[in-house]
């Protein structure tokens, strides 16, 4: 990854120009750019990253989108459009959740800017909610529960207890979780499904465990909350996850993932208003009027809610369930490609998102094959493995062919060099003498420098 991208082709500003380029130069670069980049998941062989795929779709969602681009959410007095797309965004994702089933309190939501920011919204309402009853709160997630947890454990002051999981199943280990409930415990969290393995946590179990102890339990749906619910529908097994468990206190889920909506909107379901409006935040003696936030962001764009709201209305549950079924037969078709080796084993029961790895040879000696024949899987740890998340892209026809023909000579090559050091995944070559920390230490640094690279370009 290039420090420079484009520096071949287009001119680098380090200094904003005095004179600016005229409109159709500008749209002429990013033109260019675009269709560059496309060609990199149209195939199909990209695993997640783009859920739709669909460039009618893109139009569409963009028109809708420049309606309102322009336009801040906060100013509702001037723009109630902004209160129907967002109040209706939210209903429409209650009831695909089932909140119909809570009883006795109001079920509500938030949008949020992403994943990210649900699972911090969470966190930050598990916290303020039981700010007077307990000491430094903590939370008990999988092993496999989104990174993005612990983030916001590290912002809000929460600790993160890491519940082990099965290595086989990749299921939480549910006794673990019960011994570690402590006076502090907050919530649990489950997802439906993890990022890794594309497993759906014991959600009921959970639950149950969540009611004894009176705590919350988060589920994180942010991957699967808008194709798993037609999943079951379409009658796959998989487990409830949704308001219909009882203890299941909130759910987080990405419209702009399998919602397929632009990128930068989530929904975050609570079965409580008040566990909500804990996170609120008020400030009503500044000099500049009384203030108050429903959520982190302050001005956000209308754009995005007017295309959110669009692509739902639009697709309907009809159009979901059409797109969702093609999925998972896709996703079970490639599955079946790795069953058919005898020396890869799938990780657990996945869904539409499937992970893999090898006891006679190291993963990524298949996943550098892979990639001279354009696929783009993404990597794990411990074990190794490499997963696809599959989305409307694969399922193109002649894309699961083109799987099982590249799988198959993927396997031949790592059987043939299972001696040798992978190319791929070997991030941590050469200081696996150092001790954990050691390597710990010299990985953080390596990815500070990679980030680094995504933002700045020096003087020269």
């Amino acid at each position: 990854m290039s420090g420079y991208p484009y520096a071949d082709r287009f001119e680098i500003n380090r200094t904003l120009p005095e004179a600016g380029q005229d409109q159709e130069a500008v749209l002429a670069e990013l033109s260019a750019m675009s269709t560059s980049e496309n060609r990199v998941w149209e195939t199909g062989q990209c695993s997640g990253t783009m859920y739709c795929g669909d460039h009618d779709h893109y139009d569409f969602l963009n028109q809708a989108f420049s309606y309102f681009s322009y336009v801040n959410s906060l100013q509702r007095d001037m723009c109630p459009s902004a209160t129907k797309f967002e109040a209706e965004i939210i209903a429409m994702t209650l009831d695909l959740l089932n909140a119909r089933a809570v009883k006795d309190t109001t079920p509500v939501g938030l949008i949020t800017s992403g994943g990210s920011g649900s699972i911090a919204h969470a966190v930050l309402a598990y916290r303020e909610a039981n700010s007077a009853k307990v000491g430094r709160p903590n939370i008990i997630k999988p092993e496999t529960a989104h990174p993005a947890f612990s983030k916001a454990g590290h912002l809000f002051g929460v600790d993160m207890k890491i519940a082990p999981v099965d290595p086989v199943t990749t299921q939480v280990d549910l006794d673990w979780v019960r011994a570690n409930i402590d006076a502090n415990t907050v919530a649990l969290i489950g997802s439906a499904s993890n990022y890794g393995y594309g497993t759906v946590d014991p959600i009921t179990e959970l639950g149950a465990i969540a009611l004894e102890h009176e705590i919350g339990l988060h589920v994180d749906g942010c991957l699967g909350g808008f194709i798993l619910p037609f999943g079951r529908e379409l009658g796959y097994d998989i487990p409830a996850f949704d308001f219909t468990v009882p203890g299941v206190t909130t759910i987080s889920a990405d419209t702009h993932k399998y919602g397929y909506a632009l990128k930068g909107t989530s929904v975050l379901c609570f079965a409580d208003q008040a566990l909500r409006n804990s996170q609120y935040f008020y400030l009503t003696d500044w000099s500049g009027g009384k203030y108050c936030s429903p959520g982190m962001d302050g001005s956000r764009s209308a754009g995005l809610l007017a295309a959110t709201w669009a692509a739902m209305v639009h697709l309907g549950r009809s159009g979901y369930r059409g797109y969702a079924e093609k999925i998972f037969a896709t996703s079970a078709a490639m599955q079946e490609a790795v069953r058919s080796h005898p020396s890869l084993r799938l990780m657990g029961t996945p869904s539409f998102l499937f992970s893999f790895t090898s006891d006679e040879y190291d993963i990524y000696h298949v996943n550098d094959f892979l990639r001279t024949r354009g696929w783009r899987m993404n990597g794990q740890q411990y074990p190794n493995a490499i997963h696809m998340a599959v989305t409307r892209p694969q399922t193109q026809p002649g894309v699961v062919e083109q799987w099982g023909v590249d799988l198959t000579d993927a396997v031949t090559y790592a059987l043939g060099h299972k001696d040798d050091a992978p190319q791929t995944g070997a991030i941590y070559g050469g200081v696996a003498g150092g001790s954990t920390d050691e390597i710990d230490s010299i990985v953080k640094v390596f990815m500070a420098d990679m980030m680094d690279q995504q933002s700045f370009i020096p003087a020269p």
